[in-house]
């Protein structure tokens, strides 16, 4: 994969990561400001989930390909796990944009948690929503580690790219883990 950029289009290519790294979660907050009616994307949930779960497999593999000398399937996973990436990302957001949130622990599905239903689920609203708000800021902080990662690797910097996947990888694959574990949390009070 490696490809010699001149310097100007790395400079762009720069930009390109840090503009993205801004835009997307600043457009995804603006969706989720956004409630469409009239469609019933109630599926998607468990989609998304497994895609989450497909990254975090296609990660291991791309780990594993590596560590056998293998570049180029390598290469292919990881790429697949970009596209799943963005799969899950287009899907989550659609569902949040057609949907009212869930409250965890709401199991009458009225929209709140009262004393019974807290009670219920004890400490483990807790643990939801820390691993639900480290998923989603690691979700933000992802983006420009994996960027820059690929970057390096396609100029064949591959000391860099070696370098910022030793972050990127464990982080991304969180990310991909506690989506899955998020979902199957909050998926009984859906409504």
């Amino acid at each position: 994969m490696s490809t010699t950029l001149a310097p100007g289009e790395i400079k762009q290519a720069r930009i390109a990561i840090i503009s993205l790294s801004i835009a997307i979660p600043l457009i995804v907050a603006v969706l989720f400001k956004v409630q469409l009616t009239g469609y019933d994307l109630s599926f998607l949930p468990p989609i998304y989930a497994t895609i989450n779960g497909l990254t975090a497999f296609f990660l291991v593999a791309a780990l594993y390909a590596i560590k056998s000398h293998n570049m180029s399937l390598h290469r292919r996973l990881i790429r697949v796990c970009l596209v799943l990436s963005l799969l899950f990302l287009a899907g989550y957001v659609a569902y949040h944009m057609t949907s009212k949130p869930t409250v965890y622990g709401d199991s009458n599905h009225d929209d709140v948690r009262d004393a019974t239903e807290s009670i219920a689920v004890g400490s483990m609203v807790g643990f939801y929503y820390f691993l639900l708000v480290s998923h989603v800021i690691l979700s933000i902080v992802i983006v420009p580690l994996v960027l820059f990662s690929y970057l390096f690797a396609w100029q064949g910097n591959y000391v860099r790219h070696k370098k910022w996947t030793r972050i990127s990888f464990p982080i991304w694959l969180y990310v991909a883990v506690s989506g899955v574990i998020v979902y199957a949390m909050i998926s009984p009070y859906y409504g």
